[in-house]
């Protein structure tokens, strides 16, 4: 019985896309599939016949042989140059069909053969204000696992290699066959390698790794924040036997000041301020982050927690030349541990004035109290 053509097994013209071929395939796939069709041949039959034309038509290179050759393409060896056919495997197609229709949900495609890259490490870095601003430039020891140099990483010990896996042949991974399904799975002897150590090393156990301390030289730039991630490619663990290494990330935790708080690129310095230079003004120097000082006047009759911006005082803005404000809040300070003559002066200056005129807001808080008691009493 002569085979019918693949393109009209799966619906599809000569010229359809890769992408319209899948969707077809799909379609059909579910539609016939043997759960769905309980002892029915012919069903079965015909899932087998899309999964067949569907193995030829994903591939580019047996596309292009059967749109050459027609089905002798792979009969007997013909049909390509040299005389090497293509050799069709039920299970092995349906391997693919099951990842392309379901890897997703199931966690991912297949991967190739090979070890995973070695983990990713975490190192906490402390730093001060001061060097939050203007960046450092620093050394980090770091415990983690490097390369192994008895054996170059390999884990064979005396000049020896690494074998293909018995097991898994090579490829590091396992098919077991379920019916319709084919299960493929991290071959177990390898562990997806797709190589086993006959003569492990001695100073790694075969894991071509060994645990060390390493010395890194760091560069944390200006402006960074508390809890910024610094991601060091390639300067992780090793990988086994010679696998892609991991990264390194830093966390900046940057140390309480004593005399600034940071908000974002902006500083803010409380400075205390004599009663008296707060009543009659003055000058006074505050300090900045980068080690400089500043004058600034004090207005007469100054409250507590006025602000004087100073601009670009404030903190470096990471990846750019721009700085943030420096904002200085005044605190005016009450005299304590007063002498005889203070006390006298203060009472005349009490006595003597007109409250409404030197304690304008005490006087005005005063009087709506007043009034609300006098409301209370009505």
């Amino acid at each position: 019985m002569a085979k019918q053509d693949y393109y009209d097994v799966l619906g599809v013209a000569r010229g359809a896309s890769t992408d319209d071929i899948k969707k077809s395939f799909r379609k059909l796939a579910m539609q016939f599939h043997p759960d769905r069709h309980q002892g029915d041949k012919e069903a079965e039959h015909k899932f087998r016949e899309i999964n067949e034309a569907y193995d030829i038509l994903k591939d580019d290179e047996k596309r292009a042989a059967y749109d050459r050759y027609g089905h002798a393409a792979f009969e007997n060896g013909g049909g390509r140059p040299g005389g090497a056919g293509f050799e069709f495997n039920f299970g092995a197609g349906f391997a693919d069909i099951f990842d392309e229709m379901f890897g997703d949900v199931m966690g991912g495609r297949r991967g190739g053969q090979g070890t995973p890259r070695g983990g990713d490490v975490r190192y906490n870095l402390k730093i001060s204000l001061e060097e939050a601003f203007k960046g450092r430039q620093t050394t980090i020891r770091v415990p983690s696992l490097v390369l192994c140099e008895s054996c170059g990483a390999t884990g064979a010990a005396g000049g020896s290699k690494p074998i293909a896996c018995a097991t898994c042949q090579g490829h590091g991974k396992v098919r077991q066959q379920s019916g319709f399904f084919t299960i493929e799975r991290t071959c177990p002897a390898c562990h997806g390698a797709g190589r086993v150590i006959e003569k492990p090393c001695r100073s790694c156990s075969g894991q071509g790794r060994v645990r060390k301390e390493r010395t890194l030289a760091v560069n944390v730039p200006p402006g960074v924040e508390d809890g910024t991630r610094i991601r060091l490619a390639g300067e992780g663990e090793a990988g086994v036997r010679g696998s892609p290494p991991g990264d390194l990330y830093l966390f900046v935790e940057i140390t309480p000041h004593k005399l600034f708080q940071r908000e974002g690129a902006d500083l803010l310095c409380r400075v205390p301020i004599p009663m008296t230079t707060a009543a009659l003004g003055g000058d006074i120097e505050v300090p900045t982050i980068d080690a400089g000082r500043v004058r600034i006047n004090v207005p007469a009759g100054t409250q507590t927690g006025q602000q004087v911006r100073l601009r670009t005082k404030g903190m470096s803005v990471l990846r750019s030349n721009q700085r943030g404000d420096l904002f200085v809040e005044l605190i005016v300070e009450t005299p304590v541990n007063l002498n005889k003559r203070q006390e006298e002066l203060l009472r005349d200056f009490d006595g003597a004035g007109n409250r409404k005129q030197t304690s304008p807001q005490s006087e005005g808080f005063f009087a709506k109290v007043r009034e609300l008691w006098e409301d209370l009493r009505e």
